[in-house]
């Protein structure tokens, strides 16, 4: 199992950046990609940004270019820095990790810090 706990969410200004953070626990050696995603209010969860072990990512187009995601896997954990944002990125983002365990691919999401832009 795997459990992972976000912080660094808040209210911001349009143009303005924040930083999300995360932390993974249990078994975190089994951990193969380490990402983020978002839900905001009636809209369906999507996926933001996502890094594998080897360091490649990838971005929903409407964050390409503003939003960068990281991980340091000594520490366990995953950063997204997001910059220019936009009142449509206000929603609930949630830390996200595939994991191969006793050769299972599992899916686990954290509960999500809320992010809100105001206009």
């Amino acid at each position: 199992q795997v459990q992972l706990v976000e912080s660094g969410g808040g209210l911001v200004q349009a143009g303005g950046s924040l930083r999300l953070s995360c932390v993974a626990s249990g078994s975190t050696g089994s951990i193969l990609v380490f990402g983020w995603y978002r839900q905001a209010p009636g809209k369906q969860r999507e996926l933001v940004a996502t890094v594998t072990t080897g360091g490649t990512t990838n971005y929903a187009d409407s964050v390409k270019g503003r939003f960068t995601v990281s991980r340091d896997n000594a520490e366990n954990m995953v950063y997204l820095q997001m910059s220019s944002l936009k009142p449509e990125d206000t929603a609930l983002y949630s830390c996200y990790a595939n994991a191969r365990i006793r050769n299972l691919y599992n899916n686990y999401w954290g509960q999500g810090t809320q992010v809100t832009v105001s206009s």
